[in-house]
């Protein structure tokens, strides 16, 4: 089955696959980086009934071992002949409507299951992000604004992006929804001279957070709270949210941009970043939804708006960022090779066989696959912000300093 399978989808590339019956077949045209793959007659089985859930599992479990190359290797393999395969699979109208439903049956997350799925990944151990990430533990698409950049570069420039966009100044209030270990709210409040409250349902990041804020002497200025976004309070004139979206679930869109809606001021301005999708709604990746984000879902920009226009706020400017994550999990997928023993250490073989997977098939999803992300600014009036985008690229230049002069 699996033969077959492999047969009809590697059309391009050049991967071997050493069978545990003593078979040795070889798929595609002979280009590219070669790649052998031993197999265990488990994991064939498991890939041959279901591949994106089976080919994870068979690599946590070492029923898949890579002889030749390694899991990027394998990754670029699929991802050369991803297209092909995507067309050949397509589902029907029925079949579509199916996965949808499905999807948002998995996207409940109620003030429950939002904290439970949350913990599932991001109260892993601070001493595990700490390895990988940057300095500033910076858990989301970093902006490669120019050639040769470091993580810690591209991750300081992704926060003075997103700064630019909401045109801040000195004294304003900044909800930051999705805090992470707290370093963008840190960014704002000690260089642009904001009042943040940063928002997380991770107690793991608030502890972190919570501390290096009051390490930075800047506890009075910027606070942290273990709170639901439905649940928050007060007026703000500015709301910050990155990599958070992802996980409200289509189900409760209208409600998370009610709520943006209700706790900006008149004139107050919000900015959006999220992984999105450039194709329809679907749904996510079944190993990606068991092990790593379960009720985790990549929204489609299309059911994004939807959500935004029926609570009555403008867009004002919206953003596509194409390679930049893959450019980012490239670099933490290093990071962690390299202090791989450590991490062993810290879980087992297995755990670092899921995460190598992970970071791979994600960055996979963005070279290759749909993924990409995007970054949507929210008003609630017309004329909250000038008529030109002319005001980002000046303050972006001008950096915290100028910012508040350029925002005059």
């Amino acid at each position: 089955m699996l033969h077959a399978l492999l047969r009809r989808l590697i059309r391009v590339g050049s991967l071997t696959v050493r069978y545990a019956n003593g078979r040795e077949e070889t798929y595609g045209d002979g280009t590219g980086t070669p790649v052998t793959v031993r197999m265990s007659a488990r994991g064939a089985r498991r890939i041959a009934m279901n591949p994106q859930l089976g080919l994870g599992e068979a690599f946590m479990e070492g029923d898949v071992e890579i002889e030749r190359g390694d899991i990027w290797d394998l990754f670029e393999v699929v991802g050369r002949n991803q297209a092909q395969a995507i067309k050949e699979r397509l589902p029907g109208a029925l079949g579509l409507t199916l996965k949808r439903a499905r999807a948002k049956m998995q996207q409940i997350n109620d003030r429950r299951a939002a904290r439970r799925n949350v913990a599932h990944h991001y109260d892993l151990s601070y001493d595990l992000y700490r390895r990988f990430l940057d300095a500033d533990m910076q858990y989301s698409c970093a902006y490669w604004s120019r050639p040769g950049m470091t993580l810690e570069e591209a991750q300081a420039a992704k926060k003075a992006h997103l700064a630019s966009k909401m045109r801040l100044q000195p004294g304003m209030r900044v909800l930051d929804i999705g805090c992470g270990w707290g370093g963008l709210g840190l960014e704002l409040g000690k260089s642009y001279g904001c009042e943040v409250l940063g928002i997380t349902l991770s107690r793991e990041q608030l502890a972190i957070a919570q501390k290096r804020a009051e390490a930075a002497g800047l506890a009075d200025r910027v606070k942290f709270e273990l709170i639901d976004f439905r649940d928050v309070r007060g007026k703000f004139d500015r709301i910050v949210s990155v990599g958070m979206f992802e996980h409200v679930g289509v189900p409760n869109y209208r409600a998370y941009f009610q709520a943006v809606a209700q706790l900006l001021t008149d004139d107050g301005v919000a900015v959006i970043h999220s992984i999105g999708r450039r194709t329809p709604p679907s749904g996510t990746n079944p190993w990606i939804l068991k092990y790593i984000f379960p009720g985790g879902y990549i929204p489609a920009l299309s059911e994004t708006l939807a959500a935004v226009e029926d609570v009555g706020l403008w867009v004002t400017d919206v953003e596509i960022l194409r390679v930049h994550y893959g450019e980012t999990l490239k670099e933490w997928r290093r990071r962690f090779n390299a202090v791989r023993p450590e991490i062993a250490g810290l879980y087992d073989e297995r755990f670092c066989r899921m995460w190598e997977f992970y970071l791979a098939c994600s960055e996979l999803a963005f070279r290759y696959g749909s993924h990409m992300n995007f970054q949507v600014q929210l008003t609630k009036k017309v004329d909250a912000l000038p008529m030109t985008r002319d005001y980002m690229v000046d303050a972006e230049r001008a950096g915290p300093r100028g910012m508040a002069h350029a925002a005059e």
